[in-house]
């Protein structure tokens, strides 16, 4: 039975999971920036930066929840600084 290698699957525009992983990881110090001047940004702001791809996306906003930033959830859509209570 074949199996699926999931390290040379084709995601959007035909990238790997590597390439997209590293769009993610620059889109993110971008919007890590814009965080700390505004306090704040929309999920909308975050998937228009990554130009609607879906997959890049999620991965934006697992590597910014493992830099340490809230990203919200379906009733607060934003990201921003966890704030020490």
């Amino acid at each position: 039975m074949e199996s699926c290698d999931r390290r040379v699957r084709a995601y959007k525009n035909g990238k790997t999971f590597e390439q997209c992983s590293e769009i993610a990881k620059s889109i993110n110090l971008q919007i890590q920036k814009q965080i700390l001047k505004k306090g704040k940004v929309s999920w909308k702001e975050l998937l228009e930066k990554v130009d609607h791809d879906e997959f890049v996306y999620k991965l934006s906003l697992k590597y910014l929840r493992l830099d340490g930033f809230d990203i919200g959830n379906s009733k607060i859509p934003e990201i921003k600084k966890f704030t020490q209570a």
